[in-house]
């Protein structure tokens, strides 16, 4: 492990893009970390991996927690790699805002595919970033596209604004819902079924598989209601059963069928360009942030107002402005 630690950015490089798992997870550790001493080599391990990056398959899947996420991906992800190809999972863990610790459990739950040698999961904790997404997931879907995956499934934790971010990062964006969770479309964000491009309803055995069949048609009529897509992609609405491992194959053909009309019409690649535009935004975005409160006058003018925001000398926005106007990065 020590040789790893101390490998130089291009040994990084050079093992990554050869598949080496274990240089891929020391990269994203490197990548994840808030550390200085670690951006400088993250960043180079980075800027060397993109030109061999883009040759995979994104998928993003959302779901609330009792959903069958990580029953569904290992069962997909499994079907995968029987197919000869070569997947990875980015688990997008919570993190207590209390002890700011993590569950890391999909490890656990996917115990079948992280012994295959064709899969790599990742679970990450999410920090404090928006909706639960981390702040790095970008960089890590750039190192394991270097890494030659050929699908690349990034799990969201299932609340707030998570699914947005990750919607804003994939191909193909898919919401598993359950059939026996009450009136299917009462309270369903219209914003989610909107972004969704293919709704699988899980757990769909045993005494649920009706229920799944009438959830089934109840999604495909409410989507008639909105508007086409740009993609022209009219979305789908499917059943399965992770557990019992059937639907899966449907689900690869549904992909399929989305990725080649996409790429024919060519909105597949205009989604990339997009995507690159946002992630050039977001890095200014983090930089500036780093760079601000590392600013050792800033640090000084932190503690200076916060100090008169608890003697109730200043408000807190007042204390913002006057802390922005003061300092200039």
């Amino acid at each position: 492990m020590n040789s790893i630690k101390n490998a130089s950015s291009k040994h990084f490089i050079q093992q990554i893009t050869n598949g080496n798992i274990s240089f891929l997870s020391k990269a994203i550790t490197l990548v994840e970390s808030n550390s200085q001493k670690h951006y400088q080599k993250a960043s180079e391990i980075l800027e060397g991996c993109l030109p061999h990056a883009n040759g995979c398959i994104r998928i993003g899947i959302t779901g609330v927690p009792g959903v069958g996420k990580s029953t569904f991906i290992e069962a997909f992800g499994k079907y995968l790699t029987r197919l000869n190809k070569k997947v990875a999972v980015l688990a997008i863990d919570p993190t207590s805002s209390l002890n700011k610790g993590s569950i890391l459990g999909d490890k656990t739950r996917m115990e079948s595919l992280v012994n295959d040698k064709n899969a790599f999961i990742r679970p990450s904790p999410s920090g404090d970033s928006l909706g639960g997404v981390t702040r790095k997931t970008r960089e890590s879907i750039t190192l394991c596209e270097a890494a030659g995956f050929d699908y690349i499934i990034v799990e969201t934790v299932g609340v707030g604004q998570s699914e947005v971010a990750v919607h804003g990062m994939v191909d193909f964006f898919l919401l598993l819902k359950l059939a026996n969770a009450g009136d299917e479309l009462q309270g369903i964000k219209r914003g989610i079924i909107e972004m969704a491009d293919l709704i699988v309803i899980n757990k769909a055995d045993g005494k649920f598989e009706k229920q799944a069949n009438l959830a089934k048609t109840e999604f495909k009529r409410a989507l008639h209601l909105f508007p086409a897509k740009e993609s022209e992609w009219i979305p789908e609405v499917t059943t399965s059963s992770a557990l019992n491992n059937t639907g899966i194959e449907n689900i690869y053909q549904i992909l399929n069928t989305y990725l080649k009309l996409t790429k024919k019409n060519g909105y597949f690649y205009q989604q990339r360009k997009l995507q690159n535009k946002q992630w050039f935004y977001e890095a200014i975005n983090n930089e500036l942030k780093n760079q601000f409160y590392k600013d050792e006058k800033v640090i000084e003018s932190i503690s200076e107002y916060l100090n008169k925001i608890e003697k109730d000398e200043i408000n807190p926005f007042k204390a913002a402005q006057n802390l922005l106007k003061r300092t200039t990065i």
